[in-house]
């Protein structure tokens, strides 16, 4: 049977089968047990990369890959105590730094695991904008991999026409209309008109 324990109080888990599928489940099971709205936020993320990874003509094991790297993407919040989480948007200096590292953190999880190789990138650039705004590298354009590009519009849309998010709660047509102003500026053009096409 897969299991995962926890082995350290930062967090940190040791996976105990080299298996992405059974990785990404347990995974994500912990994301449930810590926040149900972290889980649905995880799902909703995959299914919207999904498709904007099908809608561009992807290679079906890119558009796995991508699939897990979106399910996982929040996964490095697992550190973060959950008295901090439920103050979002509310951070202090201190906890806004800390959750910046959630990206790196979630990489650096399962880092040590050859089939999760692939999706490290995906994980750990999903915050990264297309002009060099974003974290934790300030990347820029194509230098974002591809499958990070894909998991960040689709992590920006979910977020802010999430209900249950203060600092968002906006309608879908105003989150459109800001991913076409952004496109080019904090998004890839290429993956916001595939994204808007399969919205519309």
């Amino acid at each position: 049977m897969f299991m995962l324990s926890l082995m350290q109080p930062s967090g940190l888990y040791e996976l105990e089968e080299d298996s992405l599928e059974a990785i990404s489940a347990q995974l994500l099971q912990m994301i449930q047990m810590k926040s149900h709205e972290l889980y649905t936020h995880s799902i909703q993320v995959a299914n919207y990369s999904v498709s904007i990874a099908a809608k561009m003509g992807l290679p079906q094991n890119e558009i796995i890959q991508i699939k897990h790297a979106a399910l996982l993407h929040d996964v490095g919040l697992l550190t973060m105590p959950n008295a901090v989480l439920k103050k979002a948007p509310y951070f202090n200096r201190q906890e806004m730094s800390r959750f910046r590292q959630h990206p790196v953190n979630g990489a650096n999880m399962i880092e040590n695991y050859p089939c999760c190789q692939e999706i490290l990138p995906y994980i750990r650039y999903h915050h990264e904008r297309w002009d060099g705004s974003g974290y934790p590298k300030h990347l820029r354009g194509a230098n974002i991999p591809l499958g990070a590009r894909i998991i960040g519009i689709a992590d920006y849309y979910d977020s802010a026409i999430n209900p249950s998010t203060e600092l968002w709660s906006k309608t879908r047509k105003t989150v459109k209309q800001e991913l076409f102003s952004g496109s080019g500026i904090y998004f890839d053009p290429d993956v916001v008109r595939a994204f808007i096409e399969i919205l519309s």
